[in-house]
């Protein structure tokens, strides 16, 4: 690889903004020693200005402003960008930028990688003859995958046929630096409204688009009923939301009939989260569907206990009874049993959070994420081109 000119690598993503598969994304950009790579953002539908600068390294990105609908236009487009671009290696995540691999094939694009980082709203138990159709009709195009968990990888080896070889699985990693646990020193629960929740209450948070797939309703549900079924101990309860999307109308009803709303803190989308993260006792995650989860991670780097649901790459992150407990999925009961081990016993979630680190710093650092990336693209680049 020439020093000077290293091999640029076109990143394909539905939409550059607030997401684990997007900070997933900024990480390896900004982790990538210098003069390794060069970096590009193809975007099929948006970029947020505030979520790119968090892009440290000098790099191209383009909204390729896709059309509601079938937008056939936007083949034409990506070919144009690809050509003019010219580079070594076309990476593309999910299914929505599955296709996009035709283009890059009709461009002359060497290598091409296609990424899955998790379920699908639509398609949470991969089942849909539809998707799995489209993922075998574009398997000859890719050169390999990189599937986030192991539970991924099987089914891209078992229903969609991808040979094992074929096949790189690559866990997410964390900035163990920049998510810790608070210093004894640090008033960690400043960053929360002042009066929210004094030094003897349980707050309990979770970090996600208030979207269907990420169902804070459950949790929402599961935190009225343990309020309700001990008032007593329900008053020490605080739940905090932090992250917007169209659910947020909803989960404010759900908090506003039960008469919760001194109880319950909708943070919005925040640029603190690592200081938001060390406000809470305890963090959940109540996903429908998930790949290897960024926001387990970050919490988990930062302390915390983390009750998940069983789904996808979550069991592989999560030792139940060890750094948290796992649930079933849209379970309310379930998820409110788990919590109430917690505010029975206040040392659990302390105990079990300096576990959760202890993992985080030997299997989950970010250097190890990039390192093996950076693994798959130099053995592509060393083997045949087309």
């Amino acid at each position: 690889m020439a020093e000077n000119n290293p091999p640029l690598i076109v990143h394909v993503i539905h939409r550059l903004a607030v997401g684990g598969l997007e900070n997933g994304l900024v990480n390896l950009i900004n982790r990538t020693p210098e003069g390794r790579y060069r970096h590009a953002i193809l975007a099929l539908e948006g970029v947020d200005p505030d979520f790119r600068a968090r892009i440290e390294r000098p790099v191209e990105v383009h909204d390729l402003a896709k059309r509601p609908g079938q937008d056939l236009g936007l083949y034409l487009r990506m070919w144009r960008a690809l050509r003019r671009l010219r580079p070594a290696i076309v990476h593309t995540r999910n299914l929505a930028t599955l296709e996009m691999q035709l283009p890059a094939r009709l461009a002359g694009v060497a290598h091409r990688v296609h990424g899955e980082h998790g379920r699908d709203v639509h398609d949470l138990d991969n089942t849909r003859r539809r998707y799995r159709w489209l993922r075998r009709a574009f398997r000859p195009l890719v050169d390999a995958y990189i599937p986030l968990s192991r539970e991924l990888a099987d089914y891209l080896r078992v229903d969609i046929g991808v040979a094992p070889e074929r096949i790189h699985t690559i866990r997410n990693g964390v900035d163990e630096q920049r998510f810790r646990p608070a210093r004894p020193d640090e008033e960690a629960r400043g960053v929360l409204p002042a009066g929210f929740a004094g030094p003897d209450d349980l707050v309990i948070g979770t970090v996600g688009r208030l979207e269907l797939v990420k169902d804070q309703a459950t949790l929402v549900r599961a935190f009225i009923a343990l309020v309700r079924e001990d008032p007593a101990r329900g008053a020490r309860l605080r739940l905090v939301l932090i992250g917007d999307g169209s659910q947020r109308t909803r989960l404010g009803a759900l908090v506003d009939a039960a008469g919760l709303g001194a109880q319950v803190w909708f943070a919005g989308s925040r640029d603190d989260v690592p200081a938001c993260l060390r406000a809470l006792d305890l963090f959940v995650l109540p996903s429908l569907g998930e790949g290897i989860s960024n926001t387990i991670l970050e919490a988990m780097a930062s302390g915390l206990a983390v009750v998940a649901t069983e789904v996808g790459g979550n069991g592989e992150l999560v030792v139940a009874g060890e750094t948290g407990a796992l649930v079933p999925r849209d379970d309310t009961q379930a998820l409110a049993a788990a919590l109430r081990g917690y505010l029975a016993d206040s040392a659990l979630a302390r105990t079990q959070g300096a576990a959760a680190r202890s993992r985080i710093e030997a299997e989950f650092g970010l250097g190890t994420m990039v390192a093996r990336y950076l693994e798959v693209y130099d053995g592509l680049l060393a083997g045949p081109g087309e």
